[in-house]
């Protein structure tokens, strides 16, 4: 993976603007620890930096192509998993490549199918294409939105990039939020709205989505989305198909030209991952794999069983590991370094985001790099397959707003009373809610409970599921790994959304479908294993860290965070003995640690990005 950058502006010389190209492009080092280029040319400056996966010796970006009487020139993040195949119909159609890397690939295909070529696409990625013939900018991002792009778009001047900082180091983007981001950042937070950039001067290339940009100005449009249809196989036939989606799309992603391994919760979803990785190696000859997994010092000694998490993860990755026999790196981490990370996490999101679950993963991935520069991980097969308890449970199907937007009237609460007149984030929740469920493609004469469950897939998928996605990218590149994630894949995720909701829970169980169809692959102990969340810390000392830490805060008159908050009533819930460390954590903000952290996140992005809010 890699982090890309750039600005195209008309009627001016950016021949000079090589000094702020390469300050932007190195914003981003991370993200491409092993090089970097520029590249400018009226009217385009684009900026790379690699990390390097398939061919490491070629493949150097940005890169061009002369084909015909065009010249293309293209900086991309990604990885197409359908390369080879692709490669091979352009060779048939009289391309001649001279690398292995699918950069090539990629630009080879724009010049010969022109836009369309993103249909064509199996991967995750996000690209810009200055096409010197029609004389515009072409870019896209996949289907699901695994890989970011942020643009401003100023009329006779685009500035792109994989993150927000790049954008925000061009002096024509500002960092100012107003009242929508404040209402994202409150309310909303730490999802998005689709497209949402927070920042008033930026945007997000929404996902399945591609644009132009040209001297008539920007244009977006969705070349990809969710379609309802009705599903004519049964059970037996449902999960075969699963079972070989799945297959084919892990083998796709294992492909890789650096050390490779596999993250291993000891859940459903990693462990079928890592058993059918195990599987693909000891068939290929390649010896065993890595897998890794994430725990917390003295979280045994803490954890306290709930109807959401009945068990830890210890003895179920244990249990894979005996069975698959992989090399499994155990990776702990001591409270301090979780809380110490809260503010690494920040910056690498350029925005505040999932408190510990993000400072932790920050660490277990740079833990991970180590040893490997590719991962597998089981990001999104509860939004798939149904699998988080709001599917599951009336009163949150029945909540009439996002079911992971724990009590919006709380977090709206928690506004001074100007801001909240100003952002009316309740007005503004419910519009977004609004939003998203008239984008619901029902099939035709669809109601009752088919169409209920179909809306809160459609809601996963397109707004749930890209807070996990954007989260597993910054962290993990922010320590130059690249992280690659199957149940992405948009063959599987397009014939799921289509599965009926009695089917997806054959056996009465969540994901039931899925398990049905990974029957002989796992042990029946971690294939019938309930749903757990990603772990987080029970150790108190973490709720009285986050709780002092925000207290300080809240007693710095200098705090950016003062005027937007209601600062004696968050007083008083920090200073409350009633938080608990022990609340089910899928990712949404709750009234104890989490929200102690995000405040003081909030805080300081505030403070190191030098917000303006107006």
């Amino acid at each position: 993976m890699c982090g890309i950058t750039g600005f195209i502006q008309w009627n001016r010389d950016l021949t000079q603007e090589s000094e702020l190209l390469v300050r932007m492009t190195e914003s981003m080092s991370n993200r491409g620890p092993d090089a970097g280029g520029t590249w400018i040319s009226n009217p385009c400056a684009f900026g790379h930096r690699r990390l390097s996966v398939m061919d490491p010796e070629n493949g150097a970006q940005p890169m061009i192509m002369n084909h015909g009487d065009t010249q293309y020139t293209v900086v991309y993040n990604g990885e197409l998993y359908n390369a080879p195949e692709l490669k091979k119909e352009l060779e048939n159609r009289g391309h001649h490549f001279k690398t292995n890397c699918d950069t090539e690939v990629l630009l080879a295909s724009y010049a010969e199918w022109g836009p369309e070529c993103v249909e064509r696409f199996n991967g995750i990625f996000a690209f810009v294409i200055w096409d010197s013939g029609r004389e515009h900018i072409f870019m896209a991002r996949d289907r699901l939105g695994v890989k970011p792009l942020f643009y401003s778009d100023q009329g006779d001047l685009l500035v792109f990039g994989s993150e927000p900082k790049a954008l925000l180091l061009h002096p024509a983007v500002e960092a100012v939020v107003g009242p929508e981001g404040l209402a994202e950042v409150f309310i909303i937070g730490p999802a998005r709205t689709p497209g949402h950039g927070v920042y008033s001067s930026m945007k997000e290339l929404r996902a399945g989505h591609a644009a132009t940009f040209n001297r008539n100005g920007f244009r977006s449009y969705a070349y990809w989305k969710l379609v309802s249809q009705p599903h004519e196989d049964d059970v037996d036939a449902t999960a075969a198909q699963v079972r070989s989606l799945l297959i084919d799309t892990l083998e796709r992603q294992l492909a890789s030209d650096v050390p490779l391994g596999s993250l291993l919760s000891g859940g459903l979803d990693s462990s079928a991952l890592s058993a059918l990785a195990v599987a693909y190696y000891k068939r290929n000859g390649q010896g065993n794999i890595d897998t890794f997994s994430v725990d917390y010092v003295d979280n045994d000694k803490h954890f306290k069983a709930h109807s959401f998490q009945p068990n830890s993860d210890a003895p179920y990755i244990q249990r894979m590991v005996d069975e698959l026999k992989t090399n499994h790196h155990f990776m702990e981490f001591d409270t301090a370094e979780v809380v110490e990370a809260l503010n690494a996490s920040t910056l690498a999101r350029d925005l505040p985001g999932m408190t510990d679950v993000d400072s932790s993963l920050y660490l277990f991935c740079r833990e991970i790099k180590k040893k490997a520069t590719v991962a597998i991980s089981g990001e999104a097969a509860d939004e798939v397959f149904g699998g988080y308890p709001w599917f599951h449970r009336d009163e949150m199907l029945n909540s009439g707003t996002f079911p992971w937007a724990v009590a919006p009237k709380m977090r709206a609460s928690l506004l001074s009373p100007d801001i909240s007149e100003w952002t009316r984030p309740l007005e503004y929740l419910n519009d977004r809610y609004s939003d998203a469920v008239a984008e619901t493609p029902l099939l035709a004469g669809e109601t009752g409970k088919a169409a209920q469950m179909r809306v809160m897939s459609y809601l996963n998928i397109t707004r749930f599921m890209p807070t996990l996605l954007d989260r597993k990218d910054r962290m993990s590149m922010g320590v130059g790994l690249e992280v690659r994630v199957p149940y992405c894949d948009h063959r599987l995720v397009e014939y799921v959304f289509n599965i009926p909701w009695e089917l997806k829970i054959t056996g009465n169980r969540e994901k039931g479908i899925l398990r049905k169809a990974l029957e002989g692959i796992l042990p029946d102990d971690v294939l019938y294993r309930k749903k757990s969340p990603y772990p987080k810390t029970h150790n108190p000392a973490y709720l009285e860290s986050v709780r002092q830490q925000l207290l300080d805060v809240l007693d710095d008159p200098s705090s950016p965070v003062l005027p937007l908050l209601d600062v004696k009533k968050i007083k008083e819930i920090a200073a409350s003995k009633e938080a608990s460390s022990n609340n089910p954590w899928f990712g949404q903000l709750m009234s104890g640690p989490q929200l102690f952290a995000y405040l003081t996140q909030v805080n300081n992005w505030l403070k190191t990005y030098k917000v303006s809010i107006r």
